[in-house]
């Protein structure tokens, strides 16, 4: 096996150093911020992240970067030094899949709809609001432990006064556009069947 280029040599290196850092966490988050890569792997972060995406790409995988603030206009330079990024996958399980990964189907209902409930009213809603929604159709207590759980997993967070908002697993790894999708094709697939 040939060793290539110095230079070469100097980018394998760089992105499995990324990698490292990306999959071993030393924080309570995972991943990593863009000004940690900067440190250790230099000003052209952005670049090996890129390279190690094509890489990641075959096994299904993605780096993903979560802004600390989104918005619509391009990030600036300090923006993408603040962010933080963490790899995932590339696309959305199927459901048998979830369900072999150990996921319950009233679990994934009771977070898709918090989540989407969450998302239409900018992030936060009133924790009574949700689990008076949710228990028309589960348990109180099972719904109540199921957003105390979530809480505890980092998909929704309990912000104080009876509120709860998105929480940074949620806005990893949830595509907020396709579950709004998703809940609105379900809702309109009622009105058809139910006309009033």
């Amino acid at each position: 096996m040939t060793e290539g280029s110095p230079e070469q040599t100097a980018a394998r290196k760089k992105i499995s150093t990324a990698m490292a850092m990306l999959l071993f966490t030393s924080h309570r988050l995972p991943g990593v911020r863009g000004y940690e890569l900067r440190r250790r792997i230099g000003k052209n972060y952005l670049k090996v992240l890129e390279s190690l995406n094509h890489r990641l790409e075959p096994l299904g995988l993605r780096v993903k970067t979560l802004f600390e603030t989104p918005s619509d206009k391009e990030p600036a330079e300090e923006d993408y030094d603040r962010a933080r990024y963490f790899i995932t996958l590339a696309d959305p399980l199927s459901l048998s899949d979830i369900v072999a990964a150990g996921w319950r189907i009233d679990d994934l209902a009771v977070l898709s709809t918090s989540l989407a409930v969450l998302f239409s009213r900018g992030g936060r809603a009133p924790k009574k609001e949700l689990i008076d929604l949710l228990e028309s159709k589960l348990p109180k207590w099972r719904v109540e432990a199921a957003l105390e759980r979530f809480v505890r997993r980092g998909y929704l967070l309990d912000i104080g006064d009876g509120m709860l908002a998105v929480g940074w697993r949620a806005l990893a790894e949830v595509d907020q556009k396709e579950l709004i999708k998703a809940v609105s094709s379900l809702s309109q697939g009622q009105g058809e069947e139910n006309p009033t």
